[in-house]
């Protein structure tokens, strides 16, 4: 599939699709999950923190839940709200709002606490 084909799929330009493969943007969790959908690959795979592809489709994200989940995985791991907003490089708040469910985690914000403490993100969204 071209940049633009996968564009048109995603509703965004090429150009887009091109700075997501480029790695000069982030492409936005629900586009990551929906990529994760139409090839058939977990988003554990995609992302590189996992060599074996596991894949289960994800279908709607429910942004309560996933808050839900991020604030018990918070609390297992010991951590301040502000201890993970700044290995994520955000603000406290920004990641309260996360775990409150107001906001969607970003793809970066979520990759780099699975990565930083070998969580999955597929058992994450789940």
């Amino acid at each position: 599939m071209t940049q633009q084909e996968l564009g048109y799929v995603f509703g965004v330009s090429g150009s887009t699709v091109a700075g997501w493969e480029n790695a000069h943007d982030n492409m936005p969790l629900p586009k990551l999950v929906k990529f994760s959908n139409l090839y058939k690959y977990s988003l554990d795979y995609v992302t590189g923190l996992s060599r074996i592809n596991n894949y289960v489709k994800l279908d709607k994200l429910d942004k309560k839940k996933i808050g839900v989940k991020l604030k018990s995985i918070r609390s297992k791991l010991g951590l301040t709200q502000k201890e993970i907003a700044d290995e994520c490089m955000i603000s406290q708040t920004t990641y309260s709002n996360y775990e409150n469910g107001l906001y969607l985690i970003t793809s970066l914000a979520l990759y780099t606490i699975c990565l930083n403490h070998e969580l999955s993100i597929d058992a994450i969204l789940k």
